[in-house]
């Protein structure tokens, strides 16, 4: 079971929408529904449930209700069900999620070691790297950095990395830098400025790269933190 002390980090996100296009999650994710239950679906399934634990790598839409949901992204843990798409949780599971999504720091934490029975111990070496990558997306943690760290040549090092993570070097990085983005921008920083803090080369790059891992553009994003902040 993952420790409390982990190094990954968990984004949560508003949803101002009653759909979300097609996109695939980057990596395990907690939708909740704000007034009722919400429908994930692919490929001619589906799953619908008011707290929904999406299987990352699947590219699937999303139909909400009149008032949206919440998210919240659980970096590095490995999907630890069967089910192909999603399940509903329920119970203490969904209680959970709600209050971790709430900003319940502590919540956030029991749910992740919950929800980690199929997720393997992350080496030390490798929470280092990740820790460094997470801080400060402006570092620009190279490949070199972690054949030193981890010492092992490249292409065992990248196969290590992408086995403890389930992301490949490259795309923890951008994964990294966008959830360093969205902070900023949930503390109002502008989204351009957001976008030079994280390391992205513009703002266009920045939401390019926003909507097709959110489904969403930073812009409605904002709308449905300001949304939020009013109720």
């Amino acid at each position: 079971m993952l420790s409390v002390e982990t190094p990954f980090t968990s984004t949560i996100l508003p949803i101002p929408v009653t759909r979300l296009g097609a996109h695939p999650n980057v990596v395990m994710a907690v939708l909740a529904g704000r007034d009722g239950p919400i429908t994930v679906q692919h490929a001619g399934g589906s799953v619908t449930g008011d707290v929904l634990l999406v299987r990352p790598g699947i590219e699937h839409s999303v139909q909400l209700g009149s008032r949206g949901a919440d998210v919240v992204y659980l970096n590095g843990l490995t999907f630890p069900f069967e089910a192909p798409l999603a399940v509903a949780l329920k119970g203490n599971f969904e209680l959970l999620a709600r209050r971790s999504i709430g900003g319940n720091s502590c919540a956030t934490d029991e749910l992740r070691e919950r929800l980690a029975f199929a997720t393997d111990p992350l080496p030390a070496k490798v929470a280092e790297i990740v820790r460094a990558m997470q801080a400060d997306p402006m570092r620009r943690v190279s490949q070199d950095e972690l054949v030193r760290c981890l010492g092992m040549e490249r292409t065992r090092a990248l196969r290590c990395f992408k086995a403890a993570t389930g992301l490949t070097f490259r795309r923890f990085k951008l994964w990294s830098a966008l959830q360093h983005a969205a902070v900023r921008m949930a503390e109002r920083e502008l989204v351009r400025t957001a976008a030079m803090d994280a390391g992205f080369a513009d703002t266009a790059h920045l939401s390019r790269v926003f909507s097709s891992m959110f489904g969403l553009s930073p812009s409605v994003a904002i709308a449905g933190l300001d949304e939020r902040e009013r109720e």
